[in-house]
Protein backbone atom coordinates (compact mmCIF):
# COMPACT_ATOMS: atom_id res chain seq x y z
CA UNK A 1 0.00 0.00 0.00
CA UNK A 2 3.06 2.57 0.70
CA UNK A 3 4.42 1.47 -2.71
CA UNK A 4 0.99 2.77 -4.44
CA UNK A 5 1.23 5.63 -2.20
CA UNK A 6 4.40 6.69 -3.24
CA UNK A 7 4.29 5.65 -6.64
CA UNK A 8 0.97 7.96 -7.18
CA UNK A 9 3.16 10.86 -5.42
CA UNK A 10 6.18 10.48 -7.47
CA UNK A 11 3.24 10.56 -10.94
CA UNK A 12 1.62 13.64 -9.85
CA UNK A 13 5.00 15.44 -9.07
CA UNK A 14 6.01 14.45 -12.25
CA UNK A 15 3.20 15.87 -13.89
CA UNK A 16 3.56 19.12 -11.96
CA UNK A 17 6.75 19.78 -12.54
CA UNK A 18 6.15 18.95 -16.20
CA UNK A 19 3.44 21.56 -16.65
CA UNK A 20 5.72 24.44 -14.72
CA UNK A 21 8.48 23.83 -17.13
CA UNK A 22 7.28 26.32 -20.47
CA UNK A 23 4.36 28.70 -20.86
CA UNK A 24 2.05 27.97 -23.32
CA UNK A 25 0.88 30.75 -25.74
CA UNK A 26 -2.68 32.72 -24.43
CA UNK A 27 -5.27 31.83 -27.27
CA UNK A 28 -8.72 32.37 -27.49
CA UNK A 29 -10.90 35.00 -25.25
CA UNK A 30 -8.49 37.63 -23.73
CA UNK A 31 -5.25 36.26 -24.77
CA UNK A 32 -3.19 38.17 -26.98
CA UNK A 33 -2.33 37.51 -30.35
CA UNK A 34 0.82 35.88 -31.63
CA UNK A 35 4.26 37.56 -32.17
CA UNK A 36 4.86 39.74 -35.65
CA UNK A 37 7.28 37.61 -37.03
CA UNK A 38 5.95 34.74 -35.36
CA UNK A 39 6.31 31.28 -37.04
CA UNK A 40 2.50 30.28 -35.84
CA UNK A 41 1.22 32.82 -37.49
CA UNK A 42 0.15 32.10 -41.41
CA UNK A 43 -0.08 35.13 -43.95
CA UNK A 44 -3.02 34.93 -46.42
CA UNK A 45 -2.23 37.13 -49.11
CA UNK A 46 -4.68 39.82 -50.13
CA UNK A 47 -6.20 39.03 -53.76
CA UNK A 48 -5.58 40.77 -56.31
CA UNK A 49 -7.99 43.13 -58.05
CA UNK A 50 -7.78 41.04 -60.65
CA UNK A 51 -9.26 37.97 -58.89
CA UNK A 52 -12.22 39.71 -57.38
CA UNK A 53 -13.54 41.89 -60.28
CA UNK A 54 -16.20 39.80 -62.15
CA UNK A 55 -15.56 38.54 -65.72
CA UNK A 56 -18.21 37.41 -68.47
CA UNK A 57 -18.19 33.93 -69.20
CA UNK A 58 -15.62 32.45 -72.01
CA UNK A 59 -17.04 33.80 -75.36
CA UNK A 60 -19.23 36.50 -73.97
CA UNK A 61 -18.24 40.30 -74.53
CA UNK A 62 -18.61 43.09 -71.00
CA UNK A 63 -20.78 45.77 -71.93
CA UNK A 64 -18.75 49.13 -71.14
CA UNK A 65 -19.75 49.97 -67.44
CA UNK A 66 -20.88 53.49 -68.24
CA UNK A 67 -23.57 51.99 -70.00
CA UNK A 68 -24.81 50.51 -66.87
CA UNK A 69 -27.30 51.64 -64.16
CA UNK A 70 -26.47 49.97 -61.24
CA UNK A 71 -27.95 52.42 -58.66
CA UNK A 72 -30.79 49.75 -57.82
CA UNK A 73 -28.38 47.02 -56.25
CA UNK A 74 -27.02 46.97 -53.11
CA UNK A 75 -23.54 47.56 -52.33
CA UNK A 76 -21.67 44.14 -52.85
CA UNK A 77 -23.65 43.41 -55.72
CA UNK A 78 -22.43 42.49 -58.48
CA UNK A 79 -22.46 45.20 -61.75
CA UNK A 80 -21.25 43.37 -64.62
CA UNK A 81 -23.08 43.60 -68.22
CA UNK A 82 -22.43 41.36 -71.11
CA UNK A 83 -23.33 40.39 -74.56
CA UNK A 84 -24.09 36.18 -74.64
CA UNK A 85 -24.61 36.27 -78.11
CA UNK A 86 -23.34 38.13 -81.23
CA UNK A 87 -26.30 39.70 -82.60
CA UNK A 88 -26.95 41.77 -78.84
CA UNK A 89 -30.77 39.82 -77.97
CA UNK A 90 -29.23 37.78 -75.07
CA UNK A 91 -27.66 39.74 -72.34
CA UNK A 92 -26.02 38.12 -69.25
CA UNK A 93 -25.31 39.37 -65.35
CA UNK A 94 -24.04 37.72 -62.50
CA UNK A 95 -27.00 37.63 -59.96
CA UNK A 96 -26.47 37.27 -55.99
CA UNK A 97 -28.17 34.25 -53.81
CA UNK A 98 -27.36 33.19 -50.08
CA UNK A 99 -28.53 30.13 -48.17
CA UNK A 100 -31.53 28.41 -48.99
CA UNK A 101 -32.24 31.33 -51.47
CA UNK A 102 -32.63 31.45 -55.42
CA UNK A 103 -32.12 34.31 -57.86
CA UNK A 104 -33.67 34.68 -61.18
CA UNK A 105 -33.61 37.33 -64.00
CA UNK A 106 -35.94 38.84 -66.04
CA UNK A 107 -36.45 41.71 -68.60
CA UNK A 108 -38.84 44.00 -66.70
CA UNK A 109 -39.04 47.15 -69.28
CA UNK A 110 -37.94 47.80 -72.77
CA UNK A 111 -38.02 50.98 -74.30
CA UNK A 112 -35.80 52.74 -76.74
CA UNK A 113 -33.42 54.70 -74.13
CA UNK A 114 -33.67 51.46 -71.54
CA UNK A 115 -33.79 47.82 -70.81
CA UNK A 116 -34.64 47.26 -67.09
CA UNK A 117 -33.39 43.61 -65.42
CA UNK A 118 -34.99 42.78 -62.09
CA UNK A 119 -32.89 40.10 -60.08
CA UNK A 120 -35.53 38.49 -57.98
CA UNK A 121 -34.16 36.24 -54.45
CA UNK A 122 -36.51 34.37 -53.22
CA UNK A 123 -35.98 32.21 -50.19
CA UNK A 124 -38.39 29.45 -48.43
CA UNK A 125 -40.57 30.58 -45.71
CA UNK A 126 -40.42 29.61 -42.41
CA UNK A 127 -37.39 28.50 -40.40
CA UNK A 128 -34.93 26.20 -41.63
CA UNK A 129 -31.43 25.33 -41.70
CA UNK A 130 -29.60 27.00 -44.46
CA UNK A 131 -25.42 27.76 -45.25
CA UNK A 132 -24.63 31.13 -44.60
CA UNK A 133 -22.46 32.02 -48.18
CA UNK A 134 -23.49 33.77 -51.09
CA UNK A 135 -23.36 32.62 -54.18
CA UNK A 136 -23.18 34.70 -57.58
CA UNK A 137 -24.76 32.61 -60.64
CA UNK A 138 -24.41 34.01 -64.35
CA UNK A 139 -27.95 34.74 -65.21
CA UNK A 140 -29.10 35.60 -68.94
CA UNK A 141 -32.37 37.45 -70.60
CA UNK A 142 -33.23 37.50 -74.04
CA UNK A 143 -34.58 40.88 -75.35
CA UNK A 144 -37.32 41.47 -78.09
CA UNK A 145 -34.57 43.31 -80.54
CA UNK A 146 -30.81 44.23 -80.07
CA UNK A 147 -29.71 46.01 -76.99
CA UNK A 148 -28.24 48.75 -79.88
CA UNK A 149 -27.26 52.15 -77.92
CA UNK A 150 -29.79 51.59 -75.61
CA UNK A 151 -28.25 51.39 -71.27
CA UNK A 152 -29.29 48.47 -69.10
CA UNK A 153 -30.45 49.01 -65.58
CA UNK A 154 -30.23 46.65 -63.00
CA UNK A 155 -32.46 46.19 -59.84
CA UNK A 156 -33.08 43.69 -57.32
CA UNK A 157 -36.00 42.78 -54.62
CA UNK A 158 -35.96 40.11 -51.94
CA UNK A 159 -39.00 37.68 -51.62
CA UNK A 160 -40.24 34.92 -49.88
CA UNK A 161 -41.96 31.86 -51.17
Amino acid sequence: MRRLASAVSVGAALVLVGACGQEQPKIGFGGAPPAVGSSSASVTPAPTEDETTPKPPNGARALPPDRVDASGLPEGYPRLVWFQDADGRTLGAYGQEGGCGRVEAKVTEQTAQRVRILFTETTPTGAQQCTMDLRYPPKTVTLDAPLGDRAVVLQEQRTEK
